[in-house]
């Protein structure tokens, strides 16, 4: 693949620990890695380093690849539908998963195709997907999933998700047991999961909503994610519905549920987060436990604001974005999630709201650290090259 020089961008916004920004930059890139970041870097390497190819950059704005750490791709093929219009969150499901019943691997390739095409046109390198729904008798979803990304290029972040009770919104056609829950997991770990530097795909576990689910499986996924040293993902106080249900079901609050049950840590990131009182805050931050932004879905569902000043505010550096499903956020756009990240934060917090250059943290190094990856994320000598290059924002 040799070497390529991108010289003289406009800005190259690094997103580095220092989040430095350079003007009239050169980006130095071998094979998948990043060689170096800097100035006049043809004329540093000059009769040390053969660069194969140079791209003149002007005019452009080089970016690190944006990290999306929520998805459901599947849903890209039912946005826009016209009887979940104005439905929150509980009877938006309702509707959804009639649909959800049909679901099959076809659907999952076409999902892939549709939903992850979007994010890498929108500047998404790597991306996380939670499959929750397995109509019983459909098998291999996942791998349709996996299969179909690595065809399109994506970096992608696969959870085996399962709902394993039936309930008024979730129908049996779609109710997982513990066993097959736990087989088909490991399954895939197997099969897909790489554990190396710029991997392409890893994969993790993913309860949907925890609380919602028996004890002994999320007993069991918890091991299970211990033993093969996978990440868990799933929902956590995304409504009030579910503050209340949690509390009437089980004597607390959704989070204390979680804390019960081993959920919280490294290992964790969950989507939404808005719930959450400021001591439950401040223990995800003492504990690093993820949280995935999805501000266009929660608008759309009338879910609430997730407080992202208070979890900056208490040291939370494993904050990212999700553009979440398309049927609760009728896209698959990155660009527009950080744009409407930023508005919906000065509109709640006013003057406490976190400032542009966080939003671009989260949507970029610190969406990384949401997956726990320290490889992607952000430029510098030694990252993978995931970038994108930009005209006409300089």
């Amino acid at each position: 693949m040799g070497t390529t020089l991108y010289k003289n961008a406009d800005w190259i916004i690094t997103m580095n620990e220092k989040r430095e920004k350079i003007r009239h930059g050169d980006l130095l890139i071998s094979g998948k890695e990043i060689l170096d970041v800097g100035t006049d870097l043809e004329k540093k390497y000059e009769g040390t380093l053969k660069i194969d190819h140079v791209v003149e950059a002007e005019g452009t704005v080089i970016l690190p690849g944006f990290v999306n750490v929520h998805h459901h791709t599947w849903q890209s093929l039912i946005r826009n539908i016209q009887a979940t219009r104005g439905l929150k969150l509980e009877p938006w499901l309702t509707v959804m998963y009639e649909i959800y019943k049909d679901l099959n691997t076809d659907v999952a390739r076409a999902g892939v195709y549709s939903g992850l095409g979007d994010m890498l046109k929108t500047g998404c390198t790597t991306s996380n997907d939670l499959w929750y729904p397995h109509p019983v008798g459909v098998k291999y979803l996942v791998d349709a999933e996996i299969e179909a990304a690595a065809e399109i290029g994506i970096r992608f972040h696969p959870t085996r998700g399962f709902h394993s009770v039936p309930s008024s919104i979730v129908p049996p056609e779609v109710v997982d047991t513990k066993e097959s829950v736990v087989e088909d997991t490991i399954r895939l770990v197997k099969k897909y999961h790489d554990r190396s530097r710029f991997s392409m795909c890893q994969v993790g576990i993913a309860p949907s909503i925890a609380q919602y689910e028996t004890e002994d499986i999320i007993e069991a996924v918890v091991d299970l994610a211990e033993e093969y040293d996978i990440m868990v993902h799933g929902h956590l106080a995304e409504s009030q519905h579910e503050v209340e249900y949690t509390l009437k079901t089980w004597g607390c609050r959704p989070f204390e549920w979680f804390k019960r049950h081993r959920l919280l840590g490294k290992r964790f990131y969950f989507a939404h987060c808005i719930h959450l009182n400021e001591e439950e805050i401040a223990q995800m931050a003492e504990t690093g436990t993820g949280v995935a932004h999805c501000p266009i879905s929660n608008m759309l569902l009338s879910s609430g604001a997730c407080p992202v000043p208070s979890y900056l505010e208490h040291g939370l550096t494993r904050i990212g974005l999700g553009v979440d499903g398309a049927a609760s956020s009728n896209s698959s756009n990155m660009l527009e999630e950080i744009r409407c990240a930023y508005l919906l934060n000065r509109l709640t917090w006013g003057d406490k709201a976190a400032t542009p250059d966080d939003y671009l943290y989260m949507a970029t190094a610190g969406g990384a650290k949401v997956l726990g990856r320290d490889d992607i994320g952000y430029l510098a000598p030694g990252m993978a090259a995931d970038f994108a290059r930009w005209t006409g924002i300089s």
